[in-house]
């Protein structure tokens, strides 16, 4: 196990290292999310083939979950970035090899921590198959998945329309969440570890690290906060805007939480 673990991470950390060759001799970011999403898919596939003498549904099913996820991601932020020609998370970064090097090495260290959980059921050396937690994990994990997938439509959609630019979107699912993106990706590794539960034990259940990890990261550090501090100073003292956001929850609908 702790064998097929150590090639798991340095395929993880191999894969960032080229896609973050590629990126600094070109000065580009247009890869960054890209890897980000197909890194998963990768690590995914590779640790169901490392035991597939012990495959099964339930890991296929699991493996599956991972790589709709991560191509459905990457597809679409690259053809975002493609459009945009540039993310802005990167200017004044992008052109100091040393500051860029600092962001592979995290996403690297992301990938890994978010697909614990995954890597390790993966790994098992015993046969596995669906109890009634694995359903309730996958339910919800599909959930996410498509709350993930109709957020980004919407706002990819809104944003490419001219009358709407310097506008927040307030439609669809961002009626009712100021995040709903975001909320999709929470649901999805938090179903992904109620789906693997029943195969946790002793220090394995210390996998849970992984939907705390993406929870704390979206909600505290690089999503949300650095978001809603940019919508803050660009609309402020626009009244539609406080009104947008009293009414609607920073995450979680209003009609889920009383106070945001």
């Amino acid at each position: 196990m702790i064998h097929n673990m150590l090639i798991v991470l340095g395929v993880i950390f191999f894969l960032q290292l080229i896609f973050f060759i590629y990126a600094v001799i070109n000065k580009t970011d247009k890869v960054t999310d890209l890897s980000y999403g197909l890194t998963f898919v990768i690590a995914s596939i590779l640790s169901y083939s490392l035991v597939y003498q012990y495959s099964s549904i339930f890991k296929l099913l699991l493996v599956l979950l991972v790589v709709v996820w991560g191509l459905r991601l990457a597809i679409f932020l690259f053809v975002r970035v493609v459009r945009t020609k540039k993310d802005k998370r990167f200017d004044g970064i992008r052109e100091k090899p040393l500051k860029f090097a600092s962001f592979w090495l995290l996403q690297a260290i992301s990938v890994f921590v978010i697909l614990l959980p995954t890597t390790y059921t993966l790994l098992l050396n015993r046969d596995t198959s669906l109890g009634w937690f694995s359903y309730i994990g996958l339910l919800i994990a599909i959930l996410g998945i498509a709350i993930e997938s109709i957020a980004d439509v919407q706002k990819f959609v809104f944003k490419n329309v001219a009358e709407n630019k310097n506008r927040w979107i307030s439609t669809g699912l961002w009626k009712y969440s100021r995040h709903p993106n975001y909320l999709g990706e929470i649901l999805m590794w938090v179903g992904v570890y109620i789906y693997v539960l029943p195969y946790l034990n002793d220090f394995s259940l210390l996998t849970i690290v992984s939907p705390i990890y993406i929870s704390v990261l979206l909600l505290f550090v690089s999503g949300i906060p650095k978001l809603e501090k940019e919508y803050k100073e660009r609309y402020k003292g626009n009244s539609e805007y406080d009104k947008y956001v009293r009414s609607t929850g920073r995450l979680l609908p209003k009609i889920f939480l009383k106070n945001d």
